[in-house]
C-alpha cells in the first residue's frame, strides 16, 4: 500500500466544525501542515470532505 502526503494549503477560519474536525484527525492544523497517512478508503473519504483545503499527493 502507498503512503499520501497531505498539506494544509488554505486555513480553517471560518469552515464548518465538521470541516475543522476532519482536518484535526489528520493531523493538520495550521497552513502548511504536512502529514503522512495510509491509502485507504477512510482517509480518501476525509480528503474528499476537505479537498478544497488540501494538497494531496502520494508517496
Amino acid at each position: 500500500m502507498a503512503d499520501l502526503n497531505i498539506k494544509l494549503v488554505k486555513g480553517l477560519a471560518g469552515k464548518r466544525k465538521d470541516q475543522i474536525a476532519v482536518a484535526e484527525s489528520l493531523g493538520l492544523r495550521r497552513v502548511n501542515d504536512v502529514t503522512t497517512q495510509p491509502d485507504n478508503a477512510a482517509t480518501r473519504g476525509k480528503i474528499v470532505k476537505i479537498s478544497h483545503l488540501v494538497e494531496v499527493t502520494e508517496r
